[in-house]
């Protein structure tokens, strides 16, 4: 017993010492919030570069600029669920079927990981459909692959959001409740 007192009391003052932090103030005032920044932070601006390179060659209709930007194994999901791939996305530009196209993204949030990047964002894209220009809005998912020290696209899926048009009155809710349970309503039958 009395050589066990002498190990629990080094081993309480060894567990206080390395709890205890030689930078933080003796006080016991509890420790200040960190400042909120405004700025967007360093990856966002990088992918948003990234995005602004993607507009700009298809805007100038640009393929060198366009193959920089697209890794050779880049796969396109686009809204209205066409599959295309690199080469594809190129020979389109190339033969400027659409004189009209005009594309802008913006980069909302990015996740990395490891060589690995998760960019959302919103667009639009100004284009020619069968019944004359459309403006299509949308968001974007493109996954990112860091290859020699720089950024390619790998996939890039998008869905196109649905336009209200006006003149057209949203049907409103007869509900008392912002949820219609069947058994648990309010209902004149019952």
């Amino acid at each position: 017993m009395i050589r066990a007192l002498p190990c629990l009391a080094v081993f309480l003052f060894s567990s206080i010492a390395f709890a205890q932090d030689p930078a933080a103030p003796a006080t016991s005032a509890a420790p200040a919030a960190a400042p909120v920044t405004l700025t967007a932070s360093p990856e966002i601006a990088t992918f948003q570069k990234l995005e602004d390179s993607w507009d700009t060659a298809i805007n100038m209709r640009d393929q060198y600029g366009l193959e920089l930007v697209l890794s050779p194994l880049f796969m396109d999901v686009a809204a209205s669920g066409d599959i295309t791939t690199r080469n594809q996305q190129v020979a389109s530009l190339v033969a400027g079927d659409d004189k009209t196209m005009h594309l802008d993204q913006k980069v909302i949030t990015v996740r990395l990981l490891g060589d690995i990047a998760v960019a959302n964002g919103t667009y639009l894209l100004h284009h020619k459909t069968a019944t004359g220009q459309a403006d299509e809005k949308g968001v974007f998912t493109h996954v990112f692959e860091k290859v020699r020290g720089g950024w390619v696209c790998i996939n890039s899926q998008r869905t196109a959001v649905k336009q209200e048009t006006p003149g057209k009155n949203k049907k409103g809710s007869t509900a008392e409740e912002p949820f219609h349970i069947p058994f648990f309503s309010k209902d004149s039958k019952n």
